[in-house]
């Protein structure tokens, strides 16, 4: 059984206030252990709070804290995880309006287009470089991007804690 290791950080970048201990509640059942945030106001998002908890635990992690958010109203969400041993790094956005995103990423967190993917925007918009254009930006995320941005430099200087798996 491996012990391999990784770590990732979870921004909840908006939520209701109603939903921050189901929240906890959801993490800590990935990471098995009790999880108390520290919650703030969101200023992008008058009433709604957000919080950042860095975790470390077995690769995919990641996949199951995205996973345990996922669909929740009113709830937008990163989460990422480094990379492990044949293990690649990852990106999950969420948003109510356009659901869940995943992106494979390198070590500086730029988005990796899969071969397979560029080709598949190739031939759906042979003829078309508007189609392709659309793919692509799909492939990228930028709808995801573009949603949460604001949210992201909202909590330039929010506190981050640590969570640490139990294995």
């Amino acid at each position: 059984m491996s012990k391999a290791l990784t770590r990732g950080v979870l921004f909840v970048h908006s939520a209701p206030s109603a939903l921050c201990p189901h929240i906890e509640w959801a993490i800590g059942s990935v990471v098995d252990r009790r999880t108390d945030l520290h919650w703030t106001e969101q200023s992008a998002s008058p009433g709604m709070s957000r919080a950042e908890v860095n975790w470390t635990g077995k690769p995919g992690t990641g996949a199951l804290l995205a996973s345990a958010l996922r669909g929740w109203a009113h709830l937008r969400y990163e989460v990422t995880e480094d990379a492990s041993p044949g293990v690649d790094s990852s990106r999950w956005s969420h948003t109510p309006e356009l659901g869940i995103f995943h992106a494979t990423t390198d070590a500086a967190g730029n988005i990796m287009v899969s071969e397979e993917r560029i080709r598949w925007a190739y031939e759906k918009g042979a003829g078309d470089p508007a189609i392709v254009y659309q793919e692509l930006s799909i492939a990228l995320g930028e709808a995801w991007d573009e949603e949460l941005e604001p949210f992201r430099y909202a909590a330039e200087g929010a506190p981050v804690r640590w969570l640490h798996q139990v294995i």
